[in-house]
C-alpha cells in the first residue's frame, strides 16, 4: 500500500476534463484528495468524475474568463468539502493560427490572455479568499517552457505564460504571511489533442522536438506527478518557484552544443 500524499486534502482543478488537468485530477484523487473538476466541457468533466467515483469527486461548469464562474467553483468546493486546500489554475488554450505579429488580431490576442492569465488571476483571487481564514493553502499555476523561451509559440501564448510566472511570484510574496504557497509547473510540449492539432504533429513528431534527455518522452501524467509534489507536504518550504518539466529543453540550444 503506497502512501496517500494528499489524504484529507480538498482540491479544485480548472481545465480538468482533459489533458494535464484530467491526469492531475486522477492522480490527486488516487492520493486521497477530494477533487472538484472544473471545465467548460461538461460531458467530459462528468465522465471523469463518474470514473473516479462521485463520493470523492464532483464537477462544476467553469469558464475561467468569467469571474462569477470562478467564484462559484471556489464556493462549491468549500461547500462540498468544507475547505479548499489546493487550487490548481490549469485551464489554458494554445497559440494563434498565425505566428506573425503582422497578422495577429487584437481580439485573438486578448482571448489567449483572458483564459491563460486572467483565468489564473481570478482562480488565485477567489482561492485566496477561501484559504486566508485557515492560514494555509496551496495555489499551483500551469506555466510552460514558453515562460522562459521565445519563438516556441505565438506572441499571445508566450506573453500569457510569462505573465503567469510573474503573477505567481507576486501572489507568493503577498500570501506567504498566511501560510499559503504559490508555485508553477512548466511543462514542455505535452502531446495532448490540443497541442498536436496546433503544431500539426503526431506522437512521433512530438518525440522529435525534445531536448537532450534521450529515451524519455513527456506525458500528461509526468506533469501531474510534478503538480502532486508541489501540492503535497513534501514541498512545504517551496513557494514562488517555477518547476520545469521539460527534459532539459529550456537549458540547451541543440543547434549550438559541443556535446551533440
Amino acid at each position: 500500500m503506497y502512501e496517500l500524499r494528499l489524504e484529507g486534502k480538498a482540491a479544485l482543478i480548472t481545465g480538468a476534463a482533459t489533458g494535464i488537468g484530467e491526469s492531475t485530477a486522477r492522480l490527486f484523487n488516487k492520493h486521497g484528495a477530494k477533487v472538484l473538476v472544473a471545465d467548460v466541457n461538461d460531458d467530459l468533466g462528468e465522465k471523469v468524475c463518474k470514473e473516479l467515483g462521485q463520493s470523492s469527486t464532483s464537477y462544476v461548469h467553469c469558464d475561467v474568463t468569467k469571474e462569477s464562474d470562478v467564484e462559484t467553483a471556489v464556493n462549491t468546493a468549500v461547500t462540498k468539502f468544507g475547505k479548499l486546500d489546493i487550487m490548481h489554475n490549469n485551464a489554458g488554450i494554445g497559440g494563434l493560427a498565425s505566428p506573425s505579429i503582422l497578422e495577429n488580431e487584437k481580439s485573438d490576442f486578448e482571448k489567449i490572455i483572458s483564459v491563460n492569465l486572467i483565468g489564473a488571476f481570478l482562480g488565485s483571487k477567489h482561492a485566496a479568499r477561501a484559504m486566508i481564514p485557515n492560514r494555509c493553502g496551496n495555489i499551483i499555476m500551469t506555466g510552460s517552457t514558453c515562460s522562459r523561451l521565445g519563438g516556441a509559440s505565438s506572441h499571445a501564448y508566450t506573453s500569457s505564460k510569462h505573465g503567469v510566472i510573474g503573477l505567481a511570484k507576486n501572489i507568493a510574496v503577498e500570501l506567504g504571511k498566511y501560510g499559503i504557497r504559490v508555485n508553477c509547473v512548466s511543462p514542455h510540449l505535452v502531446p495532448t489533442r490540443q497541442s498536436k492539432d496546433f503544431y500539426k504533429l503526431d506522437d512521433e513528431g512530438c518525440r522529435g522536438i525534445y531536448s537532450n534527455l534521450k529515451g524519455v518522452f513527456l506525458k500528461p501524467e509526468d506533469v501531474a506527478e510534478a503538480a502532486l509534489f508541489l501540492a503535497s507536504d513534501e514541498s512545504k518550504f517551496i513557494s514562488g518557484h517555477n518547476l520545469f518539466v521539460d527534459g532539459g529543453a529550456s537549458i540547451v540550444n541543440p543547434k549550438f552544443c559541443m556535446f551533440e
